[in-house]
């Protein structure tokens, strides 16, 4: 948590572990790290991975389908794709709504938008009545060409509140007004699929700044890095899908913009993934779609969002000696409960967390500013139990090789959104940020090529060295260089 005192030009940082099923308590205690009094602030800009965690967690609302008559499995079958034709033991993509829960509206539009077959109201209407009873929380509505004309899913949204009040009702329209019935169902599906939660949470939010006097404007990060009112985010909660991610990119351009630097890489390490991003000739790169899942078992979400991709490496992600005395990393997470091993809260699994202050590359004793301890021995019994010994090498070496293979790891997000774009990673200066992504650049950077890394300094930045720094320095993006 960033904050801007106009007053005194200070920025104010917070930092806490996440408090999972209760965020706004974890915000809160950002905010209380910061010594922040909501009272005094005017302005407050919130992004939040809550979306794609949903996604890909595979936990939220009970859903339902209505799609065009005749158009029933149009949402399993897909693209047809089949990325690896000769793999036998390929699996296509999960819906998140079950057969049983996608039903078929008698009604049909033709392609100019005019109508060919008005739409059954009253079995609209029953159906609702029997959706009621098996317990949904959220409903998606997907009708043919209503990009063109959206008349008769903006009545079946109607009849649906009427009828479940309760429930979450996403129409297609609402999010795409673009062809193509796959992912316009994908896209209003996982927007009703995560709706619930994610209404919840941002309501949640806005009570409780109101408890404490916040009297401000709040505004929800977008996933192309722009604002929208917490109000629209309730209800086009899937336009937040790589909002905290997209938030950093605009940080990220920011700084290049300061720095006159045309062409960077925004490159974000946190707990459970790394992110990359690309800044070229001063604007980030962006798309209008996103596979959740990855190319093989892609869910599409159709939406106007920054050029992002992830990999499942972060500092909580866990190392282990697979069949073969393979050695694996991530994409499974300790994530802050129990944590790795070195928090001491019950982690037994060594993660790269650990590996990195075994190699001596954190400080046991003064982590976090030395609000949080870190348990030295802890990490290396486990390292020696759960990995070393496996292997038949030592902690350290073991350590040595769990950041070896996540560096590599990581290195891909970068690739995939400068090498395999046509891109010269080695042109780009590399942007580093979140928890653990400065601990890495320099090993990242020379994986792939690139000659320039920079990590954005926290301080108010002057001209004076530190004494540290080499008096020959003459990089002006030099962290080191700078000083209070």
């Amino acid at each position: 948590m960033a904050a801007f005192d106009e007053t005194s030009g200070k920025l104010l940082f917070g930092k806490a572990l996440s408090t999972h099923g209760q965020l706004v308590n974890g915000i809160q205690a950002t905010l209380d790290s910061a010594d922040i009094d909501l009272r005094d602030g005017h302005l407050f800009l919130h992004g939040s991975t809550i979306v794609i965690n949903t996604l890909l967690e595979r936990n939220g609302a009970n859903t339902a389908l209505l799609i065009t008559e005749g158009f029933h499995d149009i949402y399993e079958i897909g693209r047809v794709n089949r990325p690896d034709a000769y793999n036998l033991f390929f699996n296509k993509h999960q819906p998140l709504v079950k057969r049983s829960l996608r039903f078929e509206v008698a009604e049909r539009l033709r392609a100019d938008g005019s109508i060919h077959k008005p739409l059954d109201e009253a079995a609209v209407r029953e159906l609702a009545r029997e959706l009621c009873g098996q317990k949904v929380e959220a409903v998606a509505v997907l009708l043919l060409h209503s990009y063109r004309n959206p008349a008769h899913e903006q009545r079946v949204k109607q009849i649906l509140q009427e009828e479940i009040p309760g429930a979450f009702v996403c129409a297609s329209h609402e999010l795409s007004q673009e062809y193509r019935e796959f992912e316009r169902v994908s896209t209003a599906v996982a927007n009703a699929y995560v709706g619930p939660r994610v209404s919840a949470y941002l309501g949640e939010l806005e009570t409780h700044l109101g408890k404490k006097g916040f009297d401000g404007d709040f505004y929800i990060v977008q996933s192309t890095g722009g604002l929208f009112p917490v109000e629209h985010a309730q209800v086009g909660c899937v336009r937040m899908l790589e909002s905290g991610p997209a938030a950093g990119v605009i940080g990220a351009q920011a700084i290049c913009a300061q720095l006159g630097m045309g062409d960077a890489i925004a490159f974000d390490m946190g707990g459970t993934t790394a992110k990359a991003g690309v800044i070229s000739e001063g604007r980030p790169l962006t798309t209008g779609s996103a596979l959740i899942g990855g190319y093989e078992r892609a869910l599409p979400i159709q939406i106007p969002m920054m050029d992002i991709h992830e990999v499942g490496t972060g500092g909580g992600s866990i190392a282990r000696v697979e069949t073969g005395n393979a050695l694996r990393v991530g994409p499974q997470s300790a994530g802050s409960i129990p944590g790795p091993v070195a928090y001491g809260r019950g982690g037994k699994e060594p993660t790269v967390t650990d590996a990195n202050l075994l190699l001596g590359r954190l400080d046991a004793e003064h982590f976090l500013g030395g609000e949080l301890k870190l348990d030295l021995e802890g990490c290396e019994r486990q390292m020696r139990e759960r990995v070393a010994g496996p292997l038949g090498l030592d902690a350290t070496g073991a350590a040595d090789g769990i950041l070896r293979i996540a560096v590599t790891q990581m290195s891909h997000a970068v690739k995939a959104v400068t090498t395999e774009r046509g891109l010269d990673a080695g042109s780009f200066t590399m942007v580093v940020y979140g928890g653990a992504g400065p601990l890495h650049a320099s090993a990242i950077a020379r994986e792939i090529g690139i000659r320039k890394v920079l990590i954005p300094c926290t301080r108010q930045a002057t001209s004076r060295p530190m004494a540290c720094c080499s008096p020959t320095c003459a990089m002006t993006t030099c962290a080191r260089c700078f000083a209070n």
